[in-house]
């Protein structure tokens, strides 16, 4: 099945490594990134399952009739991780920390992007920051400010939601949106998101199908929705038996629940750090965690 709106993701069970010899050939169900390719090929403008949506990463291990297909190497919206894109002319650092990229009056078509954020493992990533840009309905970016830019976190399901507008076109691009993917201490994804059945897909020279997202009207605006899946491993849950000795946390003036400002310094492990921006920390968001937020010091 394709779902449209975010619902309590499933985890499938972990894939075999890759090099294991399994999950490839023909014993491997049918993938979307396969799908789209063969789609493409053919000539579809829009590549679709028979359901009417592409795959989403929550639904890569279950067939149409509800039962397990066999893993992948990976767990994703398709057999391989989310494709990286280059990063464009346009990004800005220190974004500001929001989900709603819209002000009261702003021109255009209100867009809600909203998915999850996996690891290779199935398992969702919470505390993963997702880091968004685009043009404005004109098909401008804001060099001087931050209008239609942000960041956020996965939420304890690895959810995430967006509130926006349909990006605007520019001379040469298909409508994207872009952004940068990191789960705590990992490296950053930088990637950018395209919508179905733009004519402008057929010439775009760096659009991928496999970064379509499923988007669908609602009301006068759209919805889309899109799974990301990293290359790191979820954690999967306490060992069993625990791990003996257990790991003492490091100590430091840093504390979850804490509402720190810019400039604000802190101590963690050992060492300094200066925050860069404005948030209110939670576990999972420890500074050496989240260089978007805390810059170290020492």
């Amino acid at each position: 099945m394709t779902s449209d709106t975010p619902t309590t993701p499933d985890a499938p069970k972990p894939g075999p490594r890759p090099g294991s010899g399994q999950g490839s050939g023909g014993d491997r169900g049918i993938s979307r990134k396969t799908l789209l390719r063969a789609a493409v090929a053919a000539g579809a403008a829009v590549p679709l399952l028979a359901t009417g949506g592409v795959a989403l990463a929550r639904d890569a291990a279950r067939s149409g009739d509800g039962q397990r297909l066999t893993p992948t190497p990976y767990c994703d919206d398709g057999d391989d991780l989310t494709p990286d894109q280059m990063e464009g002319p346009y990004f800005k650092p220190n974004s500001p920390l929001r989900t709603n990229l819209v002000t009261p009056g702003t021109p255009g078509t209100a867009l809600t992007v909203s998915g999850y954020v996996f690891g290779r493992n199935c398992v969702p990533l919470s505390g993963v920051l997702l880091d968004f840009w685009q043009a404005d309905d004109n098909g401008d970016y804001d060099m001087a400010g931050y209008t239609f830019r942000g960041h956020q976190f996965s939420d304890a399901t690895g959810a995430f939601a967006l509130k926006t507008i349909v990006p605007g076109l520019y001379p040469g691009r298909t409508r994207h949106i872009h952004v940068k993917v990191q789960a705590p201490g990992e490296p950053v994804l930088t990637t950018q998101l395209y919508f179905p059945g733009e004519p402008r897909n057929s010439t775009d020279m760096i659009f991928d199908p496999a970064l379509l997202m499923n988007v669908r009207g609602a009301g006068g605006g759209k919805e889309g929705t899109f799974d990301f899946v990293l290359n790191v491993d979820g954690d999967t849950g306490p060992t069993d038996p625990p791990t003996d000795p257990p790991t003492d946390p490091p100590g430091g003036t840093w504390a979850s629940g804490h509402a720190y400002t810019s400039g604000d310094r802190v101590t963690y492990g050992g060492r300094s750090y200066r925050c860069l921006q404005a948030h209110t920390s939670m576990t999972g968001w420890e500074p050496p965690n989240v260089p978007a937020l805390w810059q170290s010091e020492s």
